[in-house]
């Protein structure tokens, strides 16, 4: 896969106030990237680089509310996406981070950290077990841009559509003859669960439906390790000018799953049959169920998901979407907190 920068998977950094982003989405606007705010300097941060001292932030609300109270400039409103969220205009980026691009580094580096050692074996076990092309893997997160501790995890990219769907069904067999490579355990569970679900009300069964059975993430040798997949370019259908989408507010709803070839990817896909409303807060009601055909979602937690034939319990933000001559109805799991979606026949 060609290497395009600015994409799912990449960082860029500011160059006013040294902020550091992550890119999210395939597609953006001509003038800027839309990303969400990662680490910032701070003195109440654990991180250093570059002689200032960094925080790190995840929750997405208080992603927000930063960038509202200290650096209103990387917010806007997308007409497109009808959602304000945050971006950085094209003259004001210092640097994009190519995960691609930091995993050649690290081959030709010596003295490696434990973390760089163990991120590149981690490498070179998927391109030799699971047959990934070295120029279709990377590795991201906060060690790509120098700001990482100590026990930070490993974050990979596998980049291409018939790549990633081939190597997701290897995972299956490393994790069975690696004897470094696992899957967590039920105390690793519930660590993931308190800081991934918390506050959602998901009970700890019902992430446990989904959580055990993915492949995308686990330990390698004593460190987490979580796996991104990207489609390949060819697979991206248009641009950002090509779709537009407007909010009718939230929605829960009962469905069952037809279609799951897309889910491992960022962002993922479902296709599914809504088979009862439960609850709605809409702006209109000028649709039918057979209109709501698809869950989307560029949070990495709703990837593996479900499987087809599952019926699920989803809720999350209901939107109209108009790509090119093409008009249906998808549920956006985006909010950190009030968005779920959890297997009912299970």
């Amino acid at each position: 896969m060609e290497l395009i920068k600015g994409i799912e998977g990449d960082y860029l950094e500011t160059k006013q106030n040294n902020l550091i982003f992550d890119v999210k989405g395939l597609h953006h606007p001509k003038d800027r990237k839309i990303c969400f705010l990662r680490f910032y300097p701070s003195p109440e941060g654990d991180r250093k680089r570059e002689g200032k001292i960094y925080k790190k932030v995840y929750n997405l609300n208080e992603r927000y509310s930063i960038l509202r109270k200290e650096f209103p400039q990387y917010l806007f409103f997308s007409k497109e996406i009808d959602l304000e969220v945050q971006g950085v205009k094209n003259e004001d980026i210092k640097n994009i981070y190519s995960p691609r691009e930091y995993y050649q580094r690290l081959t030709e580096k010596t003295n490696l950290t434990k973390l760089e050692n163990y991120s590149k074996e981690l490498c070179e076990l998927c391109i030799s077990e699971g047959d990934v092309p070295e120029s279709s893997i990377g590795i991201t997160g906060s060690q790509m841009v120098g700001i990482n501790k100590d026990d930070s995890d490993i974050d990979l990219i596998i980049y291409g559509t018939e790549t990633g769907l081939e190597f997701q069904e290897k995972l299956k067999k490393i994790f069975e003859k690696s004897n470094e490579c696992r899957k967590y355990t039920i105390d690793e569970y519930k660590i993931h669960y308190n800081w991934r679900i918390g506050g959602s009300q998901i009970s700890f069964e019902d992430f446990l439906k989904s959580e055990r059975r993915k492949l995308h993430q686990g330990k390698f040798k004593d460190v987490d390790f979580y796996i991104r997949y990207i489609k390949s370019p060819q697979d991206w259908e248009g641009n950002y000018y090509d779709s537009l989408y407007k909010n009718y507010g939230r929605i829960k709803l009962k469905a069952v799953i037809l279609d799951t070839t897309y889910s491992i990817f960022t962002p993922c896909s479902y296709k599914i049959e809504v088979s009862k409303i439960l609850e709605n807060n809409l702006a209109s009601h000028d649709y039918i169920i057979e209109d709501i055909t698809d869950i989307n979602s560029f949070r990495g937690r709703f990837c593996e998901q479900a499987k087809k034939g599952e019926e699920i319990l989803v809720e999350g933000k209901l939107e109209k979407a108009f790509f090119r001559n093409k008009e249906y109805y998808r549920v956006l799991l985006f909010d950190q907190v009030k968005d779920k979606m959890v297997i009912l026949n299970k």
